[in-house]
């Protein structure tokens, strides 16, 4: 099996390609980050490229070379990912900006790039959204939305793809034990909203990994961990009000920090 995982300099997409690897897959990596990107491909034995998933240019030249190094491609793990807090109103529209570039425009680029690959009876591409697309959380509009436009995104590619005989999934994540959690929620305005840690608790990482390497096996259309994300997709509706409720008293003190907050991203941005 030939993968492709963007972003997979640290956390989630680090941590498939050493399963994978492992597992005798042949993966290649795509990220920022090159001197942690190095280490984990000379630990999977696989080749990879620097780049930023908001350059389209950047993503169809690694794409393309890297599919080429394997011989073709049977998987694609759309998964580089950034956050950042924000407030609506009053909030550095910048950040806005990025979360889009880098969340959606990146994974339309990544699926773009690499659909004609995969485009095959045992071919598989992976979207990695979030539970933040179906249940929204203050300070998490950028995020949120982004994510929720990559759902469609894998939900749309799916029917598009379905005549080449690949298969598409989404993959549905709450907070895991990841870099990304650990710096989105460790700013001062997400202490105040939510009185320190995170909303739901820190799940470990080893089990969304263990749910995407069963996912990938399947070309399951959906990925989902912890398993108690699967039962809200569909309640989304009705939780959302539960969600708005929730720490309510909370949210004005935890926007004024936010909005003066010089919190960063959680992955280093090439323009920052």
């Amino acid at each position: 099996m030939r993968v492709l995982i963007t972003g997979a300099a640290r956390g989630i997409g680090a941590a498939l390609a050493r399963r994978l690897a492992g597992r005798g897959a042949r993966v290649a990596l795509c990220g920022l980050e090159p001197e942690t990107l190095a280490g984990v491909a000379d630990e999977c034995g696989a080749p990879w490229r620097e780049c930023d998933v908001a350059d389209r240019d950047a993503v169809e030249l690694a794409v393309g070379e890297l599919a080429g190094e394997l011989g073709g491609l049977d998987v694609v793990v759309a998964n580089a990912g950034i956050a950042r807090q924000l407030a609506v109103v009053g909030g550095d529209p910048e950040v806005f900006e990025r979360t889009m570039r880098v969340n959606t425009l990146g994974t339309y680029y990544t699926l773009r790039a690499a659909g004609q690959h995969v485009s095959h009876r045992r071919g598989y591409a992976l979207a990695v959204s979030s539970l933040a697309a179906a249940v929204q959380l203050p300070l998490l509009g950028a995020y949120s939305a982004s994510k929720a436009a990559v759902e469609a995104l894998g939900n749309t590619l799916r029917v598009e793809l379905a005549p080449s005989g690949a298969r598409v999934g989404v993959a549905y994540f709450a907070e895991l034990d990841t870099d990304m959690t650990s710096r989105g929620f460790g700013t001062r305005a997400a202490a105040a909203l939510t009185g320190g840690g995170t909303v739901t608790g820190t799940a470990p990482l080893a089990g969304a990994v263990d749910a995407l390497e069963r996912g990938i096996a399947r070309r399951a259309r959906r990925i989902v961990s912890p398993r108690w994300v699967g039962p809200l997709l569909p309640l989304r509706m009705a939780v959302q009000p539960v969600v708005e409720r929730h720490r309510r008293s909370h949210v004005a003190a935890a926007l004024e920090i936010a909005r003066t907050e010089d919190a960063p991203f959680t992955t280093p941005q090439p323009d920052s």
